[in-house]
């Protein structure tokens, strides 16, 4: 049964709450945002501000994916992580 949006967001905000909290995460995380985010930008009933949030995201798990140093790419993003889960709740 696949997630419906609500529960993808939810999802998503756990992971990116974990990556603030923790300073640290794996690349399977981080595809697993891509994916999420992929999925949301697709969906209708996803507000247009939170489309231009996960933007941001997908360059983030990007950016993660390909760290030779995921932990040191999380942190230097410790801010934005919470501002973006901030943005989604604030919308979703």
């Amino acid at each position: 049964m696949p997630l419906s949006h609500e529960h993808q967001v939810s999802l998503l905000k756990d992971i990116l709450n974990n990556h603030q909290s923790d300073c640290c995460g794996s690349v399977s995380e981080c595809e697993q945002v891509e994916r999420l985010v992929k999925s949301l930008m697709v969906n209708m009933d996803v507000h247009q501000n939170v489309k231009n949030v996960l933007e941001e995201i997908y360059r983030y798990s990007q950016g993660g994916i390909n760290s030779g140093d995921l932990d040191e790419h999380i942190t230097s993003h410790k801010g934005q992580l919470t501002q973006w889960v901030d943005d989604i709740g604030e919308y979703s």
